[in-house]
């Protein structure tokens, strides 16, 4: 799954050139669900930047708690917690890595997934606006998780979908059918992304010390060898 997210600083101009940035992006070294997160939706036809919550809250959930932080790509259209987000309210959330932690004998160790080339990547999402008043809302979103490519799966068995930066505003379109939106939730081709271990320090959520991203070890990637 996706339970924390390393947002530095992103070239977003480079990424998606057309788009709309009225406020900072918000940025993270270790963050956790449970709050606010930037993403990218499309508004008058361009992608612009705003903010939602991580924890998908409908209007109709009880307990903060029970907000979902993720939603499997396979479940989308079959639960209602899902459905019409996914056919009108498709985001993007610009990051720099997701964290995961890989079993062994004496305890679970941290890795960063990130692209080999250290650039951003877009993680597909799914946003819903709950309105408290008349003109107050909120915003909320989760993230797609699709099975993990096979070199990735020993360290988790799902991942966040990436969205190629080509095809960002047709993902966003609601009026992209949804049997098209789905071909783009697949796993991320394996030579796009790698993974390095970090320090365990990345445990405590409420760390944000830099040190949490800095690879402790080689980047495990797709070796020419294995290509061949």
């Amino acid at each position: 799954m996706a339970g924390r997210l390393y947002i530095p600083p992103l070239a977003l101009d480079r990424l998606l050139p057309e788009l709309v940035v009225d406020e900072a992006p918000l940025t993270g070294i270790n963050l956790a669900p449970r709050q606010p997160l930037s993403l990218v939706r499309l508004e008058a036809g361009r992608p612009r930047l705003g903010r939602a919550f991580w924890g998908l809250t409908p209007s109709w959930l009880k307990v903060l708690d029970h907000a979902p932080h993720c939603a499997r790509a396979e479940s989308l259209e079959s639960r209602a917690m899902f459905r019409d987000a996914f056919a009108a309210r498709r985001c993007l959330v610009p990051v720099g890595g997701i964290y995961v932690w890989r079993p062994t004998p004496r305890a679970k160790q941290p890795y960063l997934v990130t692209r080999v080339d250290r650039g951003p990547l877009l993680l597909a999402g799914l946003w819903c606006r709950f309105h408290t008043t008349l003109t107050e809302y909120n915003d909320s979103l989760a993230l797609i998780t699709v099975p993990s490519p096979p070199l990735l799966s020993p360290l988790s068995d799902r991942l966040p979908a990436v969205i190629d930066a080509g095809a960002a505003v047709h993902w966003l379109d609601p009026q992209t059918p949804t049997v098209d939106a789905r071909q783009r939730l697949t796993p991320a081709p394996e030579e796009l992304l790698g993974a390095f271990p970090v320090s365990r320090g990345v445990n405590d959520p409420g760390n944000q010390e830099a040190s949490c991203a800095y690879p402790i070890g080689p980047m495990l990637r797709r070796t020419s060898e294995q290509e061949t």
